[in-house]
């Protein structure tokens, strides 16, 4: 049985990695400060005796016994990392520095969150690894982008002088249940407007494209990187090579919610990438990686979570 730290481990992606690592017969070790989640989301482990929650902050010094570190910590949603970017700096450098620490005195494997966002509004289409990006380093968005891009710094850095063993995963637009539901991303922002009746808020002129992957693809592609030979590292692109404009997707869900929400176009904020998709050739030959659950399939489900919880509020 493998012990295995899972920072963020109550939040949005991090519940639903620890719950397929118990079931794979795993202790699971959750760090988490609930900044950005609900405790209802690992409320169903609590019970478990291979599940152990820590309330703490990633940021402040980490000491305990593990095989294997998933860092996934940080407010991954631009309304959250946006009012506290300091906060959101030192989760991603900071963070990223004790997690890598922890793994090197334990000689333990650790796999990075990475994001997307390393490309910033990118002048490659669809974005590969090799892509350095496009980023602005002192503009709203950099608390996040920029502390990404040190922490994955840190990691390869770790790997040179220490020979620690690593894994970075680029993750691209992720959904599902367990969304976060004042998270103030596209998704999960698009369904409860729909679900309320409200207008939906497009932010510039919805052409703008992001490409959406389904939460177990996701987990998937995470732990099929954390099992791959010391040799590989990544960075590895994480998504759904399918685009879809801000419109499209808006129309989308308004249809399969049965809205009569309309459409609404604001201003779109600085430094917002105009188009996102990820080139998945890197995980379909060293992952044997590639997403399963379509667009439609996968707005279904997130569509009945978001139900369940209005549902909730009004019992």
């Amino acid at each position: 049985m493998k012990r295995i730290l899972v920072t963020g481990g109550a939040g949005f992606i991090g519940s639903h990695l620890c719950k397929r690592l118990l079931e794979e017969g795993n202790h699971i070790v959750c760090l988490d400060d609930f900044s950005t989640c609900e405790e209802n989301n690992i409320s169903g482990f609590l019970e478990n005796e291979n599940f152990e929650l820590i309330k703490g902050d990633v940021a402040d010094p980490i000491d305990m016994q593990v095989d294997e570190i998933y860092n996934l910590a940080c407010p991954a949603s631009p309304v959250h990392y946006q009012k506290t970017p300091v906060k959101t700096i030192k989760t991603n450098i900071i963070g990223a520095l004790n997690t890598l620490e922890l793994a090197h005195k334990n000689k333990a494997k650790i796999l990075q969150a990475s994001t997307s966002e390393i490309y910033g509004d990118p002048e490659v289409h669809p974005q590969v690894e090799t892509y350095r990006g496009s980023v602005n380093p002192i503009g709203p968005r950099a608390c996040y982008d920029e502390g990404k891009r040190c922490a994955e710094t840190l990691f390869f850095d770790f790997k040179r002088e220490y020979d620690l063993e690593i894994k970075v995963a680029r993750i691209f637009n992720t959904y599902g249940p367990n969304m976060y539901v004042n998270d103030g991303r596209v998704v999960s922002n698009f369904i409860i407007q729909a679900l309320e009746g409200n207008d939906i808020t497009i932010y510039g002129d919805g052409n703008q494209t992001r490409s959406f992957c389904y939460v177990e693809d996701n987990i998937d592609g995470l732990i099929k990187l954390m099992n791959t030979d010391k040799d590989f590292t990544g960075p590895v692109n994480i998504g759904n090579p399918v685009e879809v404009t801000m419109t499209q997707l808006a129309k989308k869900i308004i249809e399969l919610t049965n809205s009569s929400s309309k459409l609404v176009y604001k201003p779109l904020p600085e430094d917002d990438p105009r188009k996102r998709r990820p080139d998945i050739t890197l995980a379909k030959k060293a992952l044997d990686w590639e997403p399963k659950v379509s667009l439609d399939d996968g707005l279904i489900e997130t569509i009945k979570y978001f139900k369940e919880i209005q549902s909730n509020k009004v019992k």
